[in-house]
Protein backbone atom coordinates (compact mmCIF):
# COMPACT_ATOMS: atom_id res chain seq x y z
CA UNK A 1 0.00 0.00 0.00
CA UNK A 2 1.60 2.95 -1.10
CA UNK A 3 -0.54 6.71 -1.22
CA UNK A 4 -0.22 9.07 -4.99
CA UNK A 5 -1.98 12.23 -2.86
CA UNK A 6 -3.88 13.66 -0.86
CA UNK A 7 -7.29 15.22 -1.14
CA UNK A 8 -5.81 18.20 1.42
CA UNK A 9 -5.19 22.02 0.11
CA UNK A 10 -2.96 24.38 1.49
CA UNK A 11 -2.25 27.88 1.46
CA UNK A 12 1.04 28.64 0.22
CA UNK A 13 2.81 26.38 -2.29
CA UNK A 14 4.95 23.99 0.16
CA UNK A 15 8.52 25.64 -0.80
CA UNK A 16 10.95 23.85 1.69
CA UNK A 17 8.96 19.95 1.01
CA UNK A 18 10.28 20.62 -2.51
CA UNK A 19 13.57 21.71 -1.56
CA UNK A 20 13.98 18.72 0.44
CA UNK A 21 13.06 16.80 -1.96
CA UNK A 22 15.54 18.42 -4.96
CA UNK A 23 18.33 18.30 -2.20
CA UNK A 24 17.59 14.46 -1.83
CA UNK A 25 17.13 13.85 -5.30
CA UNK A 26 20.83 15.85 -6.15
CA UNK A 27 23.05 13.67 -3.37
CA UNK A 28 21.91 10.59 -4.59
CA UNK A 29 22.16 11.10 -8.33
CA UNK A 30 25.15 13.69 -8.15
CA UNK A 31 27.43 13.62 -5.11
CA UNK A 32 26.68 9.73 -3.76
CA UNK A 33 29.38 7.84 -5.68
CA UNK A 34 27.68 4.73 -8.01
CA UNK A 35 30.81 2.88 -7.93
CA UNK A 36 30.13 0.13 -5.12
CA UNK A 37 33.58 -0.20 -3.26
CA UNK A 38 33.23 4.73 -3.30
CA UNK A 39 29.94 4.66 -2.52
CA UNK A 40 30.75 1.95 0.80
CA UNK A 41 33.77 4.42 1.43
CA UNK A 42 31.48 7.42 1.31
CA UNK A 43 28.77 6.22 3.34
CA UNK A 44 31.21 5.14 6.28
CA UNK A 45 32.97 8.13 5.59
CA UNK A 46 29.71 10.65 6.09
CA UNK A 47 26.77 8.51 7.49
CA UNK A 48 25.86 7.71 11.01
CA UNK A 49 27.06 4.98 12.96
CA UNK A 50 25.73 4.22 16.51
CA UNK A 51 28.97 2.83 17.46
CA UNK A 52 30.38 6.22 16.36
CA UNK A 53 27.88 8.08 18.37
CA UNK A 54 27.92 6.61 21.64
CA UNK A 55 31.38 6.59 21.69
CA UNK A 56 32.04 10.19 19.84
CA UNK A 57 35.04 8.48 18.11
CA UNK A 58 35.43 7.23 14.34
CA UNK A 59 35.70 3.74 13.79
CA UNK A 60 38.85 2.11 13.53
CA UNK A 61 40.46 0.44 10.50
CA UNK A 62 39.71 -2.81 12.63
CA UNK A 63 35.96 -2.00 12.78
CA UNK A 64 35.68 -0.79 9.59
CA UNK A 65 37.33 -3.80 7.73
CA UNK A 66 34.90 -5.97 10.19
CA UNK A 67 32.08 -5.17 8.17
CA UNK A 68 33.40 -4.80 4.94
CA UNK A 69 34.10 -9.19 5.77
CA UNK A 70 32.97 -9.92 8.80
CA UNK A 71 33.70 -13.87 8.25
CA UNK A 72 37.54 -13.23 7.98
CA UNK A 73 40.33 -13.04 10.61
CA UNK A 74 42.28 -11.26 8.70
CA UNK A 75 39.53 -8.88 7.69
CA UNK A 76 40.81 -8.95 4.16
CA UNK A 77 38.69 -7.93 1.14
CA UNK A 78 39.14 -7.88 -2.67
CA UNK A 79 37.78 -4.47 -2.82
CA UNK A 80 39.57 -1.37 -2.99
CA UNK A 81 40.03 -1.18 0.60
CA UNK A 82 42.04 -4.64 0.68
CA UNK A 83 45.71 -2.79 1.12
CA UNK A 84 44.02 -1.40 4.23
CA UNK A 85 42.37 -4.48 5.32
CA UNK A 86 45.09 -6.68 5.19
CA UNK A 87 46.90 -5.27 7.66
CA UNK A 88 44.17 -3.14 9.76
CA UNK A 89 45.10 -0.77 12.71
CA UNK A 90 42.88 0.57 15.84
CA UNK A 91 43.77 4.25 14.18
CA UNK A 92 41.04 5.94 13.33
CA UNK A 93 39.73 5.42 9.68
CA UNK A 94 38.39 8.23 9.26
CA UNK A 95 39.86 10.87 11.79
CA UNK A 96 38.28 13.96 10.08
CA UNK A 97 35.12 12.56 10.32
CA UNK A 98 32.09 14.29 13.02
CA UNK A 99 30.24 11.75 14.31
CA UNK A 100 27.14 13.76 15.04
CA UNK A 101 27.29 16.33 12.21
CA UNK A 102 27.30 12.60 10.21
CA UNK A 103 23.06 12.21 12.11
CA UNK A 104 22.38 14.94 9.98
CA UNK A 105 23.90 14.35 6.36
CA UNK A 106 22.30 10.55 7.11
CA UNK A 107 19.00 12.22 6.06
CA UNK A 108 20.29 13.16 2.86
CA UNK A 109 21.58 9.83 1.81
CA UNK A 110 19.61 6.74 0.51
CA UNK A 111 20.76 2.98 -0.59
CA UNK A 112 18.65 2.66 -3.62
CA UNK A 113 15.96 4.31 -5.87
CA UNK A 114 13.56 2.54 -3.91
CA UNK A 115 14.87 3.64 -0.62
CA UNK A 116 14.86 7.64 -2.02
CA UNK A 117 11.93 7.37 -4.14
CA UNK A 118 9.50 5.77 -1.64
CA UNK A 119 10.61 8.16 0.97
CA UNK A 120 10.42 11.33 -1.06
CA UNK A 121 6.78 9.84 -2.56
CA UNK A 122 5.44 9.86 1.40
CA UNK A 123 7.25 13.33 2.14
CA UNK A 124 5.35 14.73 -1.05
CA UNK A 125 2.15 13.63 -0.17
CA UNK A 126 2.34 14.76 3.95
CA UNK A 127 4.98 17.05 3.95
CA UNK A 128 2.80 19.95 2.39
CA UNK A 129 -0.01 20.01 4.98
CA UNK A 130 2.59 19.97 7.99
CA UNK A 131 4.62 22.79 6.34
CA UNK A 132 1.61 25.07 5.88
CA UNK A 133 0.24 24.39 9.25
CA UNK A 134 4.10 25.39 10.95
CA UNK A 135 5.55 27.59 8.22
CA UNK A 136 8.38 27.19 6.40
CA UNK A 137 11.14 27.84 8.79
CA UNK A 138 9.12 25.79 11.70
CA UNK A 139 8.70 22.96 9.23
CA UNK A 140 12.27 22.66 8.60
CA UNK A 141 13.47 22.57 12.02
CA UNK A 142 10.72 19.80 12.88
CA UNK A 143 11.93 17.63 10.16
CA UNK A 144 15.24 18.13 11.46
CA UNK A 145 14.48 16.94 14.77
CA UNK A 146 12.62 14.14 13.49
CA UNK A 147 15.40 12.75 11.92
CA UNK A 148 17.65 13.27 14.87
CA UNK A 149 14.93 11.50 17.35
CA UNK A 150 14.85 8.98 15.05
CA UNK A 151 18.28 8.35 14.91
CA UNK A 152 18.80 8.71 18.88
CA UNK A 153 16.20 5.64 18.58
CA UNK A 154 18.02 3.63 16.45
CA UNK A 155 20.85 3.50 18.29
CA UNK A 156 19.16 3.37 21.71
CA UNK A 157 17.92 -0.24 19.98
CA UNK A 158 21.91 -1.23 19.22
CA UNK A 159 24.21 0.78 20.57
CA UNK A 160 27.94 -0.94 19.73
CA UNK A 161 26.86 -0.96 15.86
CA UNK A 162 29.00 -0.65 13.26
CA UNK A 163 26.88 -0.44 10.38
CA UNK A 164 25.82 2.67 8.59
CA UNK A 165 22.28 4.23 9.08
CA UNK A 166 21.23 6.22 6.34
CA UNK A 167 17.56 7.38 4.66
CA UNK A 168 15.05 10.32 5.32
CA UNK A 169 12.85 7.32 6.81
CA UNK A 170 13.22 8.83 10.31
CA UNK A 171 12.53 12.38 9.52
CA UNK A 172 9.55 11.53 6.81
CA UNK A 173 8.04 9.39 9.46
CA UNK A 174 8.14 12.56 11.90
CA UNK A 175 5.76 14.58 9.34
CA UNK A 176 3.79 11.37 9.18
CA UNK A 177 2.92 11.45 12.56
CA UNK A 178 1.88 14.75 12.79
CA UNK A 179 -0.49 13.85 9.76
CA UNK A 180 -2.30 11.05 11.63
CA UNK A 181 -2.99 13.18 14.49
CA UNK A 182 -4.18 16.48 12.43
CA UNK A 183 -6.09 15.03 9.42
CA UNK A 184 -6.36 11.90 10.15
CA UNK A 185 -9.79 12.30 8.23
CA UNK A 186 -8.73 13.35 5.49
CA UNK A 187 -8.82 11.33 2.18
CA UNK A 188 -5.98 9.84 0.40
CA UNK A 189 -5.72 8.25 -2.93
CA UNK A 190 -3.73 5.19 -2.07
CA UNK A 191 -2.32 2.19 -4.26
CA UNK A 192 -3.91 -1.14 -2.47
CA UNK A 193 -2.44 -4.72 -3.70
CA UNK A 194 -3.61 -3.78 -7.53
CA UNK A 195 -6.26 -1.10 -7.14
CA UNK A 196 -6.15 2.33 -6.50
CA UNK A 197 -8.79 3.67 -3.75
CA UNK A 198 -9.44 6.44 -1.19
CA UNK A 199 -9.02 5.82 2.29
CA UNK A 200 -8.60 8.13 5.52
CA UNK A 201 -5.24 8.84 5.95
CA UNK A 202 -5.47 7.31 9.57
CA UNK A 203 -5.84 3.74 7.76
CA UNK A 204 -2.70 4.75 5.66
CA UNK A 205 -0.39 5.35 8.03
CA UNK A 206 -1.50 3.42 10.80
CA UNK A 207 -1.03 0.42 7.72
CA UNK A 208 2.71 2.03 7.38
CA UNK A 209 3.41 2.35 11.66
CA UNK A 210 2.14 -1.23 12.26
CA UNK A 211 3.82 -3.05 9.48
CA UNK A 212 7.41 -1.01 11.06
CA UNK A 213 6.83 -4.12 13.60
CA UNK A 214 6.95 -7.24 11.37
CA UNK A 215 10.04 -6.48 9.39
CA UNK A 216 12.80 -9.25 10.13
CA UNK A 217 15.79 -8.20 12.02
CA UNK A 218 18.02 -9.29 9.24
CA UNK A 219 16.51 -6.95 6.54
CA UNK A 220 18.87 -4.30 7.28
CA UNK A 221 16.09 -1.84 7.83
CA UNK A 222 16.36 0.92 10.37
CA UNK A 223 12.45 0.15 11.60
CA UNK A 224 13.24 1.67 15.09
CA UNK A 225 14.31 4.46 13.89
CA UNK A 226 11.21 4.56 11.69
CA UNK A 227 9.11 4.48 14.71
CA UNK A 228 11.13 6.89 16.54
CA UNK A 229 10.01 9.49 14.32
CA UNK A 230 6.63 8.77 14.40
CA UNK A 231 6.07 9.07 17.84
CA UNK A 232 8.00 12.07 17.82
CA UNK A 233 5.77 13.58 15.00
CA UNK A 234 2.66 12.26 16.94
CA UNK A 235 3.35 13.75 19.97
CA UNK A 236 4.12 17.32 18.58
CA UNK A 237 0.92 17.37 16.83
CA UNK A 238 -1.32 16.12 19.73
CA UNK A 239 0.44 19.11 22.10
CA UNK A 240 -0.64 21.02 19.69
CA UNK A 241 -4.49 19.83 18.84
CA UNK A 242 -4.58 19.46 23.02
CA UNK A 243 -3.12 23.20 23.94
CA UNK A 244 -4.70 26.32 21.97
CA UNK A 245 -1.29 28.27 23.90
CA UNK A 246 1.02 25.67 22.13
CA UNK A 247 -0.91 25.60 18.96
CA UNK A 248 -0.46 29.75 18.86
CA UNK A 249 3.49 29.32 19.10
CA UNK A 250 3.56 26.39 16.53
CA UNK A 251 1.54 27.41 13.70
CA UNK A 252 1.47 30.05 11.21
CA UNK A 253 -0.90 32.97 12.83
CA UNK A 254 -3.50 32.29 10.52
CA UNK A 255 -4.31 28.83 11.33
CA UNK A 256 -3.39 29.16 14.75
CA UNK A 257 -6.11 31.77 15.30
CA UNK A 258 -8.74 30.94 12.81
CA UNK A 259 -11.18 28.54 15.14
CA UNK A 260 -9.25 29.47 18.41
CA UNK A 261 -12.44 27.78 20.11
CA UNK A 262 -14.21 26.35 17.34
CA UNK A 263 -14.43 22.25 16.55
CA UNK A 264 -11.40 20.71 15.61
CA UNK A 265 -12.14 19.56 11.66
CA UNK A 266 -10.21 16.01 11.15
CA UNK A 267 -9.99 16.78 7.60
CA UNK A 268 -8.39 19.75 7.84
CA UNK A 269 -6.91 20.57 10.97
CA UNK A 270 -7.59 23.57 12.89
CA UNK A 271 -9.53 24.87 9.66
CA UNK A 272 -13.27 24.11 10.12
CA UNK A 273 -14.77 23.78 6.79
CA UNK A 274 -18.75 24.04 6.01
CA UNK A 275 -20.31 20.83 4.67
CA UNK A 276 -21.58 17.14 6.26
CA UNK A 277 -19.25 16.30 8.54
CA UNK A 278 -17.04 12.96 7.62
CA UNK A 279 -15.77 11.94 11.39
CA UNK A 280 -17.55 9.99 14.16
CA UNK A 281 -18.83 12.69 16.74
CA UNK A 282 -16.15 11.50 19.64
CA UNK A 283 -13.10 12.47 17.11
CA UNK A 284 -14.44 16.17 16.87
Amino acid sequence: MFPLKDENPTLRMPIITMALIIVNVLVYFLIQPVEIDAGTEFTFATAAIPDELTTGEPLTEREYCAVLNPNSDAFTTISANAGICNAPTDEPRFPDKNVYLAALFSMFLHGGLIHLGGNMLYLWVFGNNIEDHLGRVKYLLFYLAAGVVATITHVAGDMDSIIPVIGASGAVAGVMGAYTVWFPWARVRTVAVIVVVNLRAWMVLAFWFGSQFFIAPGDGIAWLAHVGGFVFGATVAMLARVSNGFREQLWRHKYATQHPQGRWDPRFGGREVRGDAEAPSWYR
